[in-house]
């Protein structure tokens, strides 16, 4: 939401940067985001050589990430940081006095009542958020990471093997985290700024020394072509996203400005504008805001790899992949012929989280559910909860056209790729008429956009689920436990 004409910009982080921001014209919350990631991005390349796991103890490298990363929360947020550190303070007690089977659900309830408490404030306390510094973001990642580990503890301590999916058993978290591992992973330079959330045995691995190895073990790089365990640099990688983070950067500065999501309301646009035009000028100011999105993910990705942290193992032709806490793909964002590819690709980290701590761990309705957490997690604003119920609607009847109507277009090329340039198109569509109102944010210019666009999506998913049978699909987390019984019968008859 823009700032109102004359309405004082104000602060609690660091005024060092205030000539360079009045310069450019760019808000003081910005340029420090922006300082403090650049910074992050040099210091991640000056702790991967000097102070990495040949160079320092594990415990070096947890108080230098830590401290660090405490600093850039104060430099950015001033005394709003103790938000920060108040929530990490509470659950670190909860993790060592709750019980284990209930140590999820006590992380879950606090940590996210903390978060919603915050966002609640900066609306109706502090107008939507306008005259404040906006500290939710990392809040928000916070949270990410106090549920991962505490649901992951609870798998690794509560539950038998036997119950875990395979994931779940592979993350499980067997004994709990010092004091030290708990504040660094929570805090550290490289994601308290922008995240994203990663798990908690991988960066404990990274920190130790072990991430790499491990995960070429997972992979078995013997089978990629290598006589010897390899040690791939990361630098490669972190100058390719670096590139995409510069043209992200200059889109952002040449066409976001240039095209306002507020105008596709605008009352002189709607009386003169058919609608057709209407939904092309919705697509193209969808796309202005996305660049700032690739700008601030890409470029926590890129401190993360320079750090070292981040390898995913070799791809099928023997590349190594740098994606592993990658939080999106821009590729398959733009050419998605599904609304499902296009939200697995989007905001990566985010779906994973979704899905570990409540996808596959609720008992009813997982989608629903999934996006009623997505939204309250995003904040209050009217706005978000638009787009997220809009999108279980949608995401209904796309899986329902799918499973009935796909198969009858596989069987020529031609037929294949007109079916692909239909639902690209209507994908791109609907995920802009979705996403409309998360930039919006309030009640009224949603209202006033829905109106002039007729209601046209929801009443089409309404009919696909009205028409089109649905074809029930199991539920993933009862999966394991099944295939666990039927190898168990298997080698019991053996």
């Amino acid at each position: 939401m823009a700032e109102p004409p004359g309405a004082p910009h104000r602060t609690t982080g660091s005024t060092l940067l205030h000539p360079l921001s009045g310069l450019l014209g760019i808000p003081l919350d910005q340029i420090n985001f922006v300082a403090c990631q650049l910074f992050a991005l040099l210091a991640a390349f000056w702790f991967r050589i000097y102070l990495g796991p040949s160079h320092a103890s594990s415990a070096v490298r947890h108080a230098f990430a830590t401290l660090f990363g405490i600093y850039f929360a104060v430099f950015c947020f001033g005394w709003y940081s103790i938000h920060l550190f108040v929530l990490v303070m509470m659950n670190y007690g909860i993790m060592n006095m709750a019980s284990i089977p209930n140590i999820h659900r006590y992380s879950f309830v606090v940590a996210m009542g903390y978060l919603t408490l915050c966002h609640i404030s900066r609306i109706y306390i502090f107008h939507y958020g306008i005259l404040t510094t906006d500290f939710s973001g990392p809040l928000m990642i916070i949270t990410q990471k106090i549920t991962t580990l505490a649901c992951q503890l609870h798998d690794g301590i509560g539950r038998q093997a036997e119950e875990l999916t395979a994931e779940q058993n592979r993350l499980a978290v067997k004994t709990r985290p010092s004091l030290l591992e708990y504040l660094s992973y929570l805090l550290n330079f490289m994601s308290i700024i922008a995240g994203p959330c990663s798990n908690y045995k991988d960066y404990i691995a990274f920190i130790e020394g072990r991430h790499v190895h491990m995960k070429l073990l997972e992979v078995n790089w013997k089978q990629k072509g290598y006589d010897r365990l390899p040690d791939p640099s990361p630098t490669g990688a972190v100058m390719y996203k670096l590139c995409i983070t510069l043209v992200s950067l200059i889109l952002f500065l040449t066409l976001t400005k240039n095209f306002p999501m507020a105008y596709i309301i605008d009352n002189e646009f709607l009386d003169k504008t058919p609608f057709l035009s209407r939904l092309g000028y919705l697509y193209v100011v969808t796309q202005a805001a996305k660049p700032k999105y690739y700008f601030a993910w890409t470029l926590a990705d890129a401190v993360n790899n320079a750090a070292g942290y981040g390898f995913s193992g070799v791809d099928e032709r023997g590349a190594f992949r740098w994606d592993l806490l990658s939080n999106l793909n821009i590729w398959n964002i733009e050419t998605a012929t599904s609304f499902k590819m296009y939200i697995e690709n989007w905001n990566i980290q985010t779906a994973a989280w979704l899905k570990r701590v409540c996808y596959d761990r609720a008992p009813w309705y997982p989608t629903a559910l999934t996006f009623i957490l997505s939204a309250l997690w995003h904040g209050i604003y009217p706005g978000y909860y638009f787009t997220f119920l809009t999108g279980i609607l949608i995401t209904l009847a796309a899986r329902a056209i799918r499973n009935n109507c796909r198969h009858y277009f596989l069987s020529s090329v031609p037929l294949k790729i007109a079916y692909d340039v239909v639902t690209w198109v209507v994908t791109q569509l609907a995920v802009c008429y979705t996403v409309a109102p998360f930039v919006m944010l309030a009640v009224e210019p949603t209202i006033k956009f829905y109106k002039s666009m007729y209601f046209h999506m929801h009443i089409l998913s309404i009919v696909v689920l009205l028409v089109l049978p649905i074809r029930p699909q199991a539920h993933s987390i009862r999966k394991p436990q099944n295939q666990a019984v039927q190898n168990s019968v298997k080698s019991k008859d053996k």
